[in-house]
């Protein structure tokens, strides 16, 4: 999905910053609601596993270690689909390859209520990463074609402000369905959740097949003007990546990339180690009831979202990107810490909020970083292999705290390793050349 600079032939691109604003407003309010409701919905599917453990394991006498692996094991299907989903994207839109991946994980989600062993839990969450493989980074490459860098960072943290959302709204909706719909029918509370929260991604699929338009040029939305201001700034990005990697096979031999894989796999192990593992969290801190337990898990997520829009908005106006991601790192990592040092209630939920605001906060602002450098097909490819392997630390992470937790019978020791893994994170974007990623 290249950019292709297309001012009619003796017509002047409209330079009124007014008039550019308004442009870039109005692509904003067209294109990112939807994209985050999107998202909001991905990122139920994907995570709710956190709360039908509350009921799943005890019913199907899974260990914290078979609950970790399992939650964990979604990311390796996700792994391996990731490069392929991602470059059939760029070659095919993402109008028909969006919509095909939130109607086949929607299917797979609802048939998670067939599940009734770890292996074919094993087997569905494998499933549901291949279906769901190519969704997150097909939506950051398809940012890079409608907004240039240096307004991206905005973009991108508004849109991934749906995972705290997902959060806020979706702990206490899969909390509330696990307690009013337990038993009826002959399914359980987790079985009915799975189902429910499984319809809106097949009903959104279908309309992103009529909604989205691949890149400006297609936007019966847009005026003539509208579109040059578009192609025009995108154009002149594109110019200035002259040392970028053009081809999937050059990526692959890219040390940046690599490194910017090392930074997303550190960032994404603290990020799925608070949402796989909140609802239990909390209810270790003393909380009762399943309802309950999902309005107190939303504190964290509400803060997340504040703290991700105010982030990327800074982001944005100074044009720094470096600082905006190590300090929020090094927030998240003291409030693992804290939380996990503490045995009052109040403290520890107040912790992990701050830990939530900077962990949640890490990854939309990394990716101003790798989409500074990236163009075309490079783009396509080292976006989804960022992700792919930065998502293993999704396996990684939720497997490791339930191994510690069977192992220690708390989850302290799971929250130390996710803030060690905050703080080399930020040690890692601080070696990274400021000329290449402010701009």
């Amino acid at each position: 999905m290249s950019i292709q600079a297309a001012a009619a032939p003796g017509s002047a691109v409209n330079t009124d910053k007014s008039f550019i604003d308004r442009t870039y407003a109005k692509v904003f309010w067209r294109l990112v609601p939807f994209l985050m409701l999107c998202y909001v919905v991905a990122y139920l599917d994907r995570v709710n596993v956190g709360f039908a453990k509350l009921q799943m394991s005890k019913e199907l006498g899974f260990s914290e270690t078979a609950y970790g692996l399992g939650a964990g094991i979604f990311f390796l299907g996700y792994f391996l689909f990731e490069v392929p989903s991602n470059v059939i994207l760029h070659r095919v839109g993402a109008r028909v390859w969006i919509a095909r991946i939130m109607i086949t994980w929607g299917v797979i989600s609802g048939a998670f209520l067939f599940v009734n062993s770890e292996a074919t839990f094993y087997a569905m969450r494998f499933l549901l990463g291949i279906a769901e493989a190519g969704f997150y980074p097909g939506v950051i490459l398809y940012v890079t074609n409608w907004f240039p860098s240096h307004r991206r960072a905005r973009v991108i943290t508004v849109f991934m402000a749906a995972i705290p959302i997902s959060g806020v709204f979706g702990n206490p909706l899969s909390g509330w369905i696990m307690d009013s719909f337990h038993e009826t029918h002959g399914l359980s509370g987790w079985q009915w959740m799975f189902l429910l929260e499984a319809i809106p991604a097949v009903i959104i699929g279908i309309a992103v097949f009529f909604y989205l338009d691949n890149r400006p040029s297609e936007a019966k939305w847009l005026d003539a003007a509208e579109k040059q201001v578009l192609e025009r700034d995108l154009a002149a990005e594109e110019r200035t990546k002259s040392d970028s990697p053009h081809s999937i096979a050059t990526v692959f031999r890219n040390g940046r990339v690599w490194f910017m894989s090392l930074i997303y796999f550190l960032f994404v192990a603290g990020q799925y180690g608070l949402t796989f593992w909140v609802p239990t969290i909390v209810k270790a801190s003393g909380i009762q009831g399943n309802f309950t337990i999902g309005l107190v898990s939303a504190i964290p997520f509400l803060v997340a979202t504040v703290t991700m829009v105010c982030l990327g908005r800074s982001a944005d106006h100074f044009r720094e990107r470096r600082w905006h991601l190590i300090i929020p790192a090094l927030i998240g990592a003291a409030g693992f810490v804290v939380s996990a040092s503490t045995g009052d209630t109040v403290i520890a939920i107040a912790a992990l909020s701050v830990a939530a605001g900077g962990v949640l906060a890490c990854s939309p602002l990394f990716w101003s970083l790798p989409t500074a450098f990236l163009s075309g097909a490079g783009a396509a490819a080292g976006i989804a292999l960022i992700n792919s392997v930065g998502n293993l630390a999704g396996f990684a992470g939720p497997y490791a705290i339930g191994a510690l937790r069977d192992a220690t019978g708390s989850t302290a020791a799971g929250m130390y390793v996710l803030a060690v893994t905050l703080v080399l994170g930020a040690l890692c974007v601080l070696i990274v050349p400021a000329r290449l990623v402010n701009r």
